[in-house]
């Protein structure tokens, strides 16, 4: 029994939880003039962050990849196996970026660091993208302890920079890719996808988002079509071997007959030099008729296996801006500073009530 009335002891009834309703609203309406006043210096301060912070603007580029495959040559490939052709073998089987490793290449750090060396406009070579990214970003002050930035040269070739070259380089890629670049698809079910660039500096996020799309897909055509490249060079430089050889064997066959005009037919001594150079035409146009079929099917095999990579959306002046909007940083900044205010008088009437008991 004296369990249970203690467990009732510790229970709330609704009038004390009115009661002690009641007595805190009692506390806050005798401090009302700390709330106000800290509604009023939150309001002035989100005023001034809003007048303060400077827009960020948003570069934003979506293309539609549509990587290609063998699927086209299915009647090429019957009707090459016929003539005992291997057009697989003319492929390219490589799965290098194959679903979403394009979306990883867009963040590594070749592609950043090439990107931010380039130049900030055709027409200005002296002024690179890094330059840019240093100078709105302050970082000769915040870094002036660590760095020197006078003396760093960031336009000679990047196997010749120094380690702390390399060092600012490597650290601003790591804010980049931290604070301004996106990479995603808006749809996971569609080959599109979106690159987007956000920073303080217009020119920056647009000239950066433009360049960076421009090196990345320019080295995804040449990796994914590096091995058909490089089988169709092979097989012109054969198809334009042999042709060299059978126009060789066409004149020497041409200057033999110059030479015996009129052959005597009962001597056939005088007509072996003229038949070896027939059979040497025949066997190189045989051979030549086959290197040219293999070089048609591999053209025809490094064009379907070169992906399209079409442009939709590409940015333009004036970009997207983002900022603070005056009335929204009067009204966070008012809330924060009252939800702080309430906060502190709560614990300031507890401290007091706790000394008050103890006194």
């Amino acid at each position: 029994m004296a369990d249970s009335k203690h467990i009732l002891d510790d229970k709330f009834t609704f009038r004390e939880l009115i009661s002690g309703f009641m007595g805190w609203k009692q506390v806050f309406i005798r401090n009302h003039k700390i709330l106000w006043l800290s509604a009023l210096a939150g309001a002035l301060l989100g005023l001034a962050a809003s007048l303060i912070k400077k827009p960020v603007y948003l570069a934003e580029t979506t293309f539609v990849l549509e990587e290609s495959d063998m699927g086209g040559l299915g009647g090429l490939t019957g009707l090459a196996s016929v003539v005992g052709l291997n057009i697989g073998s003319l492929g390219s089987e490589s799965g290098l970026f194959s679903g979403d490793n394009i979306m990883e290449l867009y963040r590594s750090n070749r592609m950043l660091s090439a990107t931010l060396l380039a130049p900030l406009l055709p027409e200005d070579t002296a002024t690179l993208l890094i330059h840019r990214y240093i100078a709105f970003n302050k970082l000769e002050d915040k870094w002036r302890k660590e760095v020197d930035f006078s003396k760093l040269n960031f336009h000679q070739p990047r196997e010749n920079f120094s380690i702390q070259q390399d060092s600012v380089v490597q650290e601003i890629i790591k804010e980049i890719r931290k604070r301004n670049l996106t990479v995603d698809k808006p749809d996971r079910k569609l080959n599109i996808l979106k690159v987007a660039i956000s920073s303080k500096d217009q020119l920056f996020s647009k000239v950066f988002n433009e360049t960076l799309v421009t090196k990345v897909n320019t080295f995804y055509r040449q990796t994914k079509t590096k091995k058909t490249a490089e089988n169709l060079a092979i097989l012109q430089t054969q198809a334009d071997s042999v042709r060299q050889v059978l126009d060789e064997s066409l004149q020497a066959f041409a200057q033999s007959q110059d030479r015996i005009p009129n052959p005597n037919p009962l001597l056939q001594l005088g007509t072996v030099q003229t038949r070896s150079r027939q059979v040497d035409i025949q066997a190189s146009s045989a051979v030549y008729q086959e290197v040219v079929k293999n070089l048609e099917i591999a053209k025809i095999n490094h064009r379907n296996n070169t992906p399209l990579i079409q442009v939709i959306d590409s940015p333009r002046l004036p970009l997207e801006e983002s900022k603070i909007k005056k009335s929204v940083g009067i009204l966070v900044g008012a809330f924060l500073f009252v939800v702080a205010a309430i906060f502190y008088v709560y614990l300031k009437t507890l401290y007091l009530r706790h000394v008050q008991e103890n006194a």
